[in-house]
């Protein structure tokens, strides 16, 4: 348990975006929420896991279909985030920045939050702002 490789689907940005997406997996802790980094399946720049259950990250997503112009998002350190489902996230993504990214917390890790504000730093480090307004 949480020894191998963590199956993480890959995305397939434009090239664009796969740029900062690789800078982003650059700027990732080794560590997070006290949990250790962990390989991801199939091998990606745009994945990263950490822990057991994994915490998995997934940069250059598409815009959540869910999300909608009334969606209450979570403000982290600057850093919007569209919780999913809006009752018990699981799954948070990223917006406003040059790339979408999602992150999976697992119940265990709870308050999500936490992990988010550990992210913050590389997620601005890596990857612009967009224009004030712009998700």
């Amino acid at each position: 348990c949480g020894a191998g490789a963590v199956e993480v689907p890959v995305t397939t940005p434009d090239p664009a975006t796969a740029r900062l997406c690789d800078r982003l997996h650059d700027a990732l802790p080794g560590t997070l929420h006290g949990e250790t980094g962990r390989e991801t399946r199939p091998a990606s720049a745009h994945t990263a896991a950490w822990g057991s259950p994994a915490i998995a990250l997934r940069c250059g997503v598409p815009r959540p279909q869910a999300m909608r112009p009334t969606s209450e998002l979570v403000t982290v350190n600057g850093i919007a985030w569209f919780p999913q489902p809006p009752d018990r996230p699981v799954t948070f993504t990223a917006l406003g920045r040059g790339a979408y990214v999602e992150v999976t917390v697992p119940a265990t890790y709870a308050p999500p939050g936490d992990v988010l504000i550990e992210l913050t730093g590389a997620i601005k480090a890596a990857l612009p702002a967009k224009p004030a307004g712009a998700l």
